[in-house]
Formats: structure tokens, sequence, C-alpha cells
């Protein structure tokens, strides 16, 4: 099926970010993948009832692969290889599946080519320059007839340009890609920026003249930031955090959910979300994928920067948060609709969290300060989740966001999670 509209499609340009598949399975054991008619009628060619029976399950409405009691897909074979994929070659798979680890993400210019770092071999930097996979994201993009142009917003009623949306992102990304200044001071000024660009009306501040307020905002930073140290998080940012990590965790399986029956389902989640606001005693379980601690012991887990894969786990944060930006999950169709200030607030709480979860997975692991592995683990959890759950763009969510606007509470948050300021 070809799209209804033409758009140009604009990979990541990110010469340090490199992927090819290894093979690992990961995506097949923790993804519930939803299906397209056209995912349908391959499956049903393929003749798959005469030897799995039903293959598909339905949802509310919507048809998905069907799992195993644990959650993998029934057609993941050992050894991390699809069943489909062996017996009748990677075009014959679902989208989706061919489709991963890379997103589209369109805006009225272009629909921007992403990377989840959902992935293993994303998150370790391993495989083939990006560049290289062109010509089967364009494949891809044939088959995906929503590709079209989308408007993206400024705030809640300007719309933004692509020139203006690329002068934003280029600053962010220069901001963030700039080893004159600590890792600690670029993610602050990340937070910074976030809740300064909230209350702006942008009707006024269009074309140059916002290129020229972003460049004046970056290059400010390292000054201002000084004039207003970050104050330790109160007890209820830091509750805030917590519960905003717990919904990045959260993941809710299709057989799970018909079992217990959704209002069992709702009950659960509001329960565990309250033991991760109250933060005390041991974590509730949050499935195979992630281990559980004690609340008291992950506050005794020391900071990142005391880890001794430091510069590793830097590298790490500085190559996600620039994916994020220049590949169009940070705002737009990439993350809810959301604006432009409020996709760079939402940037800056998952760094939060995916710091907070880093020293969680740690102190899970008995480990005195996170090392890398845990950095990663937390990573892949937090951009799994980020644009796929529905519940990270809901107005619960917009109300956290709304609270950490108010007192420094991004930047409260941010320093709190990365370097466990009291």
């Amino acid at each position: 099926m070809q799209r209804a509209a033409t758009i140009p499609l604009q990979i990541l340009s990110l010469p340090s970010q490199r992927y090819s598949c290894h093979g690992c399975g990961n995506c097949c054991r923790d993804f519930t993948v939803q299906l397209r008619d056209a995912d349908l009628e391959k499956l049903r060619s393929q003749d798959w009832e005469r030897t799995l029976g039903d293959v598909t399950v339905e949802f509310r409405g919507r048809r998905f692969l069907a799992q195993r009691p644990d959650g993998a897909c029934v057609f993941l074979l050992e050894g991390g290889k699809c069943r489909i994929h062996a017996e009748f070659g990677l075009e014959a798979k679902p989208l989706a599946c061919q489709l991963f680890p890379f997103n589209f993400a369109p805006d009225a210019g272009a629909a921007h080519v992403g990377i989840s770092f959902a992935c293993a071999s994303v998150l370790a930097n391993q495989g083939a320059p990006l560049p290289t996979h062109m010509r089967e994201v364009r494949r891809m993009a044939d088959a995906v007839p929503e590709l079209v142009p989308v408007r993206t917003f400024l705030d809640d009623a300007t719309e933004a340009t692509p020139e203006e949306l690329q002068c934003v992102a280029e600053a962010l990304d220069g901001w963030i890609a700039n080893k004159a200044v600590p890792l600690l001071v670029r993610i602050d000024g990340l937070a910074w920026l976030g809740q300064q660009l909230s209350g702006a009306r942008f009707t006024k501040v269009r074309g140059g003249r916002l290129q020229e307020l972003m460049q004046t905002l970056v290059q400010a930073l390292p000054q201002e930031l000084p004039l207003h140290p970050v104050q330790p998080a109160t007890r209820a940012q830091r509750a805030t955090l917590r519960q905003a990590a717990f919904f990045r965790l959260e993941d809710p399986k299709i057989g799970e959910l018909r079992r217990v029956g959704r209002v069992r389902a709702i009950v659960g989640q509001y329960l565990r979300s309250r033991a991760f606001a109250k933060g005390s005693g041991v974590m509730p379980a949050m499935g195979d994928r992630w281990p559980s601690a004690d609340f008291a012991a992950i506050d005794e887990v020391r900071s990142l920067p005391d880890s001794p894969e430091w510069t590793a786990c830097e590298e790490l944060l500085v190559r996600w948060m620039r994916a994020t930006i220049l590949g169009g999950r940070a705002w737009g169709s990439g993350y809810y609709g959301w604006s432009v200030p409020a996709g760079i607030q939402a940037l800056a709480l998952n760094v939060a969290c995916a710091c907070w979860l880093a020293r969680a997975h740690a102190a899970a692991g008995r480990r005195a300060e996170p090392a890398l592995e845990d950095l990663r683990a937390a990573i892949g959890r937090v951009d799994r989740a980020c644009g796929r759950a529905p519940w990270l763009g809901s107005r619960a969510e917009a109300m956290r966001m709304r609270f950490l606007r108010v007192d420094d509470g991004l930047r409260r948050v941010a320093a709190a999670a990365l370097l466990n300021l009291d």
C-alpha cells in the first residue's frame, strides 16, 4: 500500500550511533505487536493455524500477535530467531517486527526516522552506520499510509514550521553535545530550558527570531545556571519522580489483563503506583523484565558520576538524548502530539527517571554504585515506554509535568536522580 501523500524521509543524522540486528530476540520476548490488516492477510496466507493454531489474539477491538504464558511471541524460536522469518523471509513478518528498532515521526516537512533504545544493539552501539539501513526503511515506509504531514506546535496555538523545529532541535542538540560543559550541567540546563519555555507564547517569536532566542538561551546557560543553584528536591517532588519512573516500567500484558479483568488490573496498577510514590518497603514486582529492590537500598546507592564506568555512562546518556531530539521523538507525532516546550520537559523527566531506575537496578544487584549495565537496563525500559505507552501521553502525566514545572521541580528531580541529592 502506497502512502496517501508523499513526504520525504529524514533518517537520524547521528554518526556516533550504529545499529545492526544481532538476533538476541529480546524484542520478541518483550513487545506486544499490534497487527495491521495487511499483516493479518499475510499471516492467513502462511497457514499457521494448521501447525500452531490461532496465532493472533483480539483485545479491545484490535488484533495482536499471540504470546506464550511468559510473554514471548508464539513465533520465537530457540536462539532468538523468528519462525516467520526463517520459513518465509523478512518481508513476510508483521510490519512492526520488520521496522523495529526504527520508527517514524512525521511533522509538516518530513517523516523523521528515529531509533529505539529498547534494542540491545542500539544501546550497545553495535553494528553499521544508520544511513546503510535507508533502503530498507524506505521500503517499509511505503507500507505506512499514515506517513503524511503532521502539525507540531510551539505552544497551544502556534503551529511550528519545519525550519523552526529544526532550529530548536539544533540548539538543543548543540547544548547536549557540548563536551566543554559537564554533563551534569547540560542535563540541568535541559530541565531549566523546559521550565523557562513552558509559559512562553510564540506568536511573535517566529522564524529567525525563534532561532535567535534559542541560541541566546543556550549560550547563556553556563552563566545563568550558577545564579540559580539547584535546591534538594522536596518530599513531594521525589515522590512524583518515583511515580513517573513506575509508569515507565509498567507493562501490562494482554494475557494477564484478560485473566484478571479490567477492574482488577486498574486497581493493581493504582496500588503499585501508590507504593512507588510512598517509597518505603520493597518495590512492587514489575514483571520478569525488571528486578525488585528495597526502596531504602535504592536511596543508599551512590550517584551515577561515582560509577567506575561513568565515562561510558556519560556517552550513553548523551547519545540517547541526542537521538531522541534529532530523531523527532522529543515532541509532536513522536511524543503524543505534545508541543515543543512540553516535549523538552518530558525529555528532562525521562532522563531523571532513567538515572533513578539505574540506581534501582544497581540496588537489586546489590551494587554500591550504578554500572553501565544498570543504565542500559534503565534507558531501555524508559525509551521502550516513551511514545508507546498511552498513559505517558495522558492527562495524569500532563498533571505530573505541571507540578514539576513549579518551584524548580524538573531541575530538582533531575539532580535528585543523577546525584542522589537529599
